[in-house]
């Protein structure tokens, strides 16, 4: 009946309605607060991501890219030196492009070389997704960092240490997988 974006605004409305009318949490008066600071976050979190989409951009006229490939397809060590730099390069692209346009960039690129040094699809892509998850909360340039600290409302320079656990626990679990690629392809 509605996109997906229709339905989140529907049951947004239901829930404001709900409050108001049936359990009275809030005041009619409070409603409008609420409104302001939820467009100033969403303007905050449009315009990190509209960042990311021009960052995208740019790599993408530039050629880096290409270079990328080129790169990669010379490296030593194999299978596993070519998991362990794409995942430092899946970091630092994580950290400063969003998920998709990152995957649609350097995917169609990657993933060939990956195959042709003897890395299995499936174990190529949990490298990558983590590695890009890990990007994304990684100060100082994590997209999701600084959403997350809009959203919670505190300075970037205060989340830095408590965040610094979260990345190492992530780092483990990103070595752990690219070291036994059964954790990603022994149900296969």
């Amino acid at each position: 009946i509605a996109t997906a974006t229709e339905v989140s605004t529907i049951g947004i409305v239901y829930a404001a309605l709900a409050g108001l009318l049936i359990y009275r949490q809030f005041e009619w008066r409070r409603l409008y607060p609420m409104l302001v600071t939820t467009a100033a976050l969403s303007g905050a979190i449009l315009l990190i991501i509209g960042a990311a989409t021009g960052m995208a951009w740019a790599l993408t006229q530039s050629g880096f890219s290409q270079t990328l490939a080129d790169v990669m397809k010379s490296l030593p060590g194999g299978a596993l030196g070519f998991l362990f730099v794409s995942a430092f390069a899946f970091i630092i692209l994580g950290s400063v492009l969003e998920g998709i346009p990152a995957i649609v960039l350097f995917g169609p690129l990657l993933f060939p070389i990956a195959r042709a040094v003897g890395v299995h699809e499936v174990h190529y892509s949990m490298v990558v997704i983590l590695a890009m998850g890990i990007g994304l909360f990684a100060p100082p340039f994590g997209v999701g960092y600084y959403a997350a600290c809009a959203i919670s409302r505190i300075n970037p320079d205060a989340g830095m240490r408590p965040i610094v656990g979260y990345i190492v626990a992530l780092l483990v679990g990103l070595l752990a997988i690219i070291l036994v690629p059964w954790f990603s392809i022994g149900f296969l």
